[in-house]
């Protein structure tokens, strides 16, 4: 099959890398300063599988017409990212990979929804530079079509993503989808903070911050009528175990899981869109607890404290010390 991955941050070269190790006819679609970097020096994986350097096709636009797009952009640039290759997409199958739930709907402004698989990816990776990237660690990767009805085009994808990631077809994407938020919700506090999600997640603290999160979170999904389906490596019964402890509790286990996440250093995709200059996906991803609260007349306190913090330091780069950032939301903690 005739890949093209459409961005060359973190998750797309590791996915493009994997599948050119692989076998696969693959090219890999950026910005000018990666794809320069990967023609000159290779696209350079290291990580939890080993460190290796694989020559692989880079381009700023698709070329040829692939069998498969995967759209690897942030939710922002799907549009620019679309019309900059719409000619040369044809009647490929695009994948979404981007947090939140909001892809897919932006999408369908240009590609039939026919040709849409929705994913979720629980495997995590930190862009370190153009055309450098760390695998910090393995998960399954889950696709299927967000209205449910998979089809034979959704098997054929699972078996070539299959040759990288464990891949499961599932037909509640939706859910599963909501509940992928809560999983990146907490990349927030570490991009606020300008720190990995270790080093942030050791201090009890910003662990109990974490934790207020989810149950804001939790309570506005729930009682906006959202459904939530468990996700490999993330059961729904964590998230629900978790925000109905002590709080004091729920941080210890919560920093626990987080300072073990990865060996190497993580910076969450919030923090590797800063370090970059560029916009996050805040508003995809806590952003979306906030507007859940306003469509049903609920609040959201907490989340829209925190997604104000991520835009502050988005426009003036400079980070919030650990006492900032407590005193910022000592009032909204439950």
């Amino acid at each position: 099959m005739n890949v093209a991955v459409i961005g060359a941050g973190a998750i797309g070269s590791l996915v493009a890398g994997y599948l050119k190790r692989a076998g696969e006819s693959v090219s890999l679609i950026g910005r000018p300063a990666f794809v320069e970097a990967i023609q000159k020096n290779g696209l350079q994986i290291s990580g939890v599988r080993g460190d290796f350097i694989t020559q692989i096709d880079s381009f700023e636009h698709v070329r040829g017409i692939p069998d498969l797009t995967i759209l690897a952009v942030k939710t922002q640039d799907i549009h620019s990212a679309l019309n900059g290759n719409k000619r040369f997409l044809g009647d490929s199958v695009i994948i979404t990979t981007q947090n939140g739930v909001r892809a897919e709907t932006i999408i369908s402004g240009c590609i039939p929804r026919d040709r849409i698989i929705s994913s979720i990816v629980m495997f995590g990776a930190t862009c370190l530079e153009p055309a450098r990237v760390v695998h910090n660690f393995e998960g399954t990767w889950i696709i299927g079509k967000m209205s449910g009805g998979n089809d034979e085009t959704v098997v054929r994808t699972q078996a070539v993503l299959n040759k990288i990631f464990p891949t499961e077809i599932t037909g509640s994407m939706a859910g599963m989808k909501y509940l992928k938020i809560f999983v990146n919700a907490n990349n927030c506090i570490p991009a606020i903070l300008g720190l990995s999600m270790q080093e942030a997640f050791s201090d009890f603290i910003m662990s109990q911050i974490s934790i207020s999160l989810w149950k804001e979170g939790l309570d506005v999904v729930t009682r906006s009528g959202r459904e939530l389906i468990s996700l490999p490596g993330f059961p729904l019964e964590r998230l629900t175990k978790l925000t109905s402890m002590p709080a004091h509790e729920a941080a210890g286990i919560f920093s626990g899981i987080m300072v073990n996440l990865s060996k190497e250093p993580l910076d969450g995709s919030i923090l590797q869109s800063i370090r970059r200059g560029r916009p996050s996906e805040i508003d995809y991803i806590n952003g979306e607890f906030i507007r859940l609260a306003e469509e049903h007349n609920l609040s959201a306190p907490l989340n829209a404290k925190l997604v104000d913090l991520v835009h502050q330091v988005e426009k003036t780069q400079r980070f919030f010390s650990r006492q900032e950032l407590i005193a910022e939301t000592a009032n909204l903690i439950q």
